[in-house]
């Protein structure tokens, strides 16, 4: 409401009172808060649903096009490759075919690897780096992503079937498990696509991903000794305690020499290879083609000298020939179904985090845009392909992604590359890596994890966040001393439980006057700002919900007790006024409508005057919806804290 004062009590106020300085002696000019238009039930159902599901507005390109362009464009939407494909030359094919061989190279080894950690056999880890690129080519939307298995989705995977199904004695129905997990990770990633869900995902904080990358790559390098030191005899359990028992255990009689000197040798060639890689940027193809390198020398070694004969494991038979088909494989019926679905979820989440991660970072530094839904789309409708032709679950690999992006490819067509190497090698190639050994797939991919534990993050959390680092923290050392699954309840429920607290119990603060200016501020923030004398300002930081409306209640009439004490101690004049300053208050529901009107009455009972300060546009319907203005009094709702101290100093001076 505009308040109008005549001049001569303006001059009173300004030559009596400290106030701040206003540039002028003329009174200045007080708005009234505004109040929305109101809408109808569903005019407002429908501006909520828009912007909760389509903040994006992804409809506007279609406005005033014909119904041939229309078409043409939702094709191009579900369909990427029709739109850059238009403007494909042979420059960027050349990119794109420099790029596709070189992850070709590193993703072969890391295929037959990754697909032990997921307890299948070797070709099953070839077969998703054939499949799901060729769909994601189509379909996705990133220009940089390497699509195939990736460890931390295996070793979940793996972890979370051999708690179903036994994977030596039950073969069969393992596969069957996987494969049927695989098609509802794909369902679970499309439908939150289609849904336009994908801001779910984001309640698994970065802090927790961090953590749980960290836990899982410790994990995965564990669990990849068996096959470095040549252990025949190994536990199923993933938790360090049990891993290192079981390497204890059989160091008289289990470990191989021959194996160990393969392993270590490999194992520190390949991590100089990282390290000239990551020192110079020119040489990026050198821990590219690393792996490959040392597969080809490793298995020159094992066949020339025999010596899977001496104990070396040796990786045997792959498979020859392209995917088969697996629709039949998949359990549509019976008890397998529940489980796959549960399984299927968890391992959709996980590859979806740690894909649409890796789409956002590579766009952000080739500055496009990357949209999120239609990622989603594209991935899962790439698993549910994956499952009907004998695939696991595949996903964005970042390491894959990120020799990708340095060997300079253009688009997808990357990945149609690397899945023509992965076919040649399924027709033609298999049968030489029969003497490959274990030892130098696991080396593979313990160089290949040691860049998940991202120690540089976890002290970066330390400094900014403390309870970020807590969640980061609990994830860690959930899935090194406990499980996979365990790391992911914790990270899970730990980012959960700080969304909680932050609703709940929200920031209030007090706020105090720049001298020589109009501006409130928090007073710890800015230790210069003066309080109002029988004036208390209080900001509330959040929303006013029924989870937090008693807190907000309660923390603001102990703000009002500890200022009156401390004015009686300090012998200054009575609080007569409570201002709210109400800017971050974003919305606020019933609950909060009754803890404001408790409020009100319990000051009116202590002769105080409570006063809002710009209530936003949503709070102000509300308030007038309830009545609740007319309780405070219109006259007492002003459009700044500014307004309403002057109001407050002025009625101060009035009374007698």
């Amino acid at each position: 409401m505009v308040h109008q004062h005549d001049e001569s009590t303006a001059n009173e106020v300004s030559t009596t009172t400290q106030l701040p300085s206003y540039g002028s002696s003329e009174e200045p000019r007080v708005y009234k808060v505004g109040c929305p238009p109101q809408k109808n039930f569903a005019r407002e159902f429908r501006d909520t649903l828009r912007e909760t599901f389509f903040h994006d507005n992804p409809l506007r390109q279609y406005k005033d096009q014909s119904g041939s362009a229309k078409f043409m464009m939702a094709l191009q939407f579900l369909f990427p490759i029709f739109e850059w494909g238009r403007c494909y030359n042979l420059r960027k094919f050349k990119g794109d075919l420099i790029a596709g061989l070189t992850i070709a190279s590193l993703c072969i080894p890391q295929d037959i690897g990754y697909s032990k950690l997921a307890n299948l056999d070797a070709q099953y880890g070839l077969y998703s780096s054939f499949v799901p690129p060729l769909i994601y080519a189509a379909m996705g939307s990133s220009k940089d992503i390497a699509i195939g298995p990736v460890a931390v989705v295996s070793l979940l995977i793996g972890s979370l079937l051999q708690n179903e199904v036994d994977p030596v004695k039950n073969k069969e129905e393992y596969l069957r498990l996987a494969f049927t997990a695989t098609f509802f990770a794909g369902i679970t990633q499309a439908a939150l696509g289609f849904l336009r869900l994908g801001f779910l995902i984001e309640f698994l904080s970065h802090a927790a991903i961090v953590g749980f990358m960290g836990g899982a790559a410790i994990t995965i390098a564990l669990q990849q000794l068996k096959y470095v030191l040549g252990i025949k005899s190994f536990t199923k359990k993933t938790d360090i305690i049990s891993v290192m028992r079981s390497v204890w255990t059989s160091a008289h009689h289990g470990w191989n020499w021959q194996t160990i000197v393969i392993g270590i040798t490999f194992l520190a060639f390949l991590l100089l290879a990282k390290y000239i890689g990551k020192k110079n940027r020119k040489f990026f193809w050198v821990p590219a083609i690393a792996p490959i390198t040392s597969v080809i020398l490793a298995t020159l070694f094992v066949f020339i000298t025999r010596a899977d004969k001496q104990g070396v494991q040796i990786v045997n038979h792959i498979k020859k020939g392209i995917n088969p088909s697996s629709v039949h494989k998949i359990y549509f019926t019976g008890p397998f179904v529940a489980k796959g679905f549960k399984i299927g979820v968890i391992s959709a989440m996980i590859g979806l985090t740690e894909a649409v991660a890796i789409g956002r970072t590579f766009a952000a530094l080739k500055d496009y845009q990357l949209d999120g839904n239609k990622e989603m789309v594209a991935l899962g409708t790439m698993n549910i392909a994956g499952s009907m032709t004998s695939c696991y679950i595949a996903t964005g690999s970042f390491s894959r992604s990120a020799v990708n992006f340095m060997a300079g490819c253009q688009t997808p067509v990357s990945n149609i590359i690397m899945s023509a190497v992965v076919l040649l090698t399924l027709l033609v190639i298999t049968p030489l890596f029969k003497y490959t050994p274990n030892a130098i797939l696991g080396s593979i991919i313990i160089s290949a994890v040691i860049g998940l534990v991202d120690y540089e993050a976890v002290i970066l959390i330390w400094k900014v966040d403390k309870m970020d680092f807590i969640s980061c923290m609990g994830a860690f050392f959930g899935v090194v001393f406990a499980s996979v699954e365990i790391g992911l309840l914790i990270a899970v429920s730990i980012s959960f439980a700080k969304i909680l607290l932050q609703v709940t119990r929200p920031r209030t603060v007090l706020l105090g006057n720049l001298p020589g200016t109009t501006i409130y501020r928090n007073t710890d923030q800015y230790p210069e700002a003066r309080h109002i004398p029988g004036v208390v300002i209080v900001r509330v930081d959040s929303a006013i919900y029924f989870s937090n409306s008693n807190y907000v209640r309660e923390r603001t009439l102990r703000w009002l007790t500890e200022e009156e004490e401390k004015a009686k101690a300090e012998g200054q004049s009575k609080i007569n006024f409570l201002i709210i300053e109400m800017s971050p208050v974003i919305d606020i529901d019933t609950s909060g409508i009754h803890a404001l009107e408790d409020l009100y009455k319990n000051l009116k009972k202590r002769d105080i005057q409570l006063i809002l300060a710009n209530p936003g546009s949503i709070v102000m319907e509300k308030l007038l919806s309830s009545k609740l203005n007319e309780h405070i009094g219109s006259n007492n709702i002003f459009l700044t804290v500014a307004d309403a101290v002057r109001f407050c100093t002025r009625k101060s001076m009035q009374e007698p």
